[in-house]
């Protein structure tokens, strides 16, 4: 399984909280680029560096999400909301700096423990579950399945394959266009890498 994260957005420029926004135009530009280039380096390649004709390419259902898999599949993804990032309540759009300085006894219960939503939104644990049901829900097929989504749920896939708390996936920087390979093996999943970033 291949997951690549969305494209930047006006909101990573400024380190917010995720919220629902559109992807930089240059960010869908790379995007289109990786479709020429890096995808056919992946084990999901052929060698006329088109994806294989039973692919599944999976989108979250934010703008910037779908957006992003149309340019780096150039196929109409599955919108697959179990990929959405997590809702952060009143704290969507907001940038990470600020949420520190004026509410610091809330983000520290976030950052350390994974059943706290201090914003009233989705907690990391909540985010964790419904990422790894639906990983569960694709093991079978996992060789043939691409998925697009923000770095929320990137790092809850990684948490789910290496039994980590979700607080300590938060540890992995996922940078916008990277891809992470997880491999489907009996009982589990193997990483193949991590935050890999596009040559382009």
């Amino acid at each position: 399984m291949l997951i690549i994260r969305q494209a930047g957005t006006p909101g990573t420029r400024r380190a917010c909280f995720p919220a629902p926004e559109d992807a930089d135009p240059s960010g869908l530009a790379q995007a289109a680029a990786l479709r020429r280039t890096d995808l056919a380096r992946t084990d999901l390649a052929r060698t006329d560096l088109a994806l294989p004709d039973d692919a599944v390419v999976f989108a979250a259902p934010w703008p910037a999400a779908v957006a992003t898999a149309r340019a780096a599949s150039g196929r109409e993804p599955v919108v697959a909301g179990a990929l959405a990032e997590a809702d952060y309540g009143t704290w969507a759009g907001r940038p990470f700096a600020e949420i520190a300085e004026t509410e610091p006894e809330g983000l520290g219960a976030w950052l350390t423990d994974p059943d706290a939503a201090p914003h009233g939104g989705e907690s990391l644990s909540e985010l964790g579950a419904r990422v790894a049901a639906w990983l569960e829900s694709v093991h079978a097929d996992a060789a043939r399945v691409v998925a697009v989504c923000d770095a929320g749920p990137v790092r809850a896939a990684l948490a789910h394959a290496l039994g980590l708390p979700a607080t300590r996936a938060a540890l992995f920087d996922i940078a916008p266009l990277s891809r992470t390979e997880l491999a489907a093996r009996h009982g589990g999943w193997r990483i193949a890498y991590v935050n890999r970033k596009a040559a382009l």
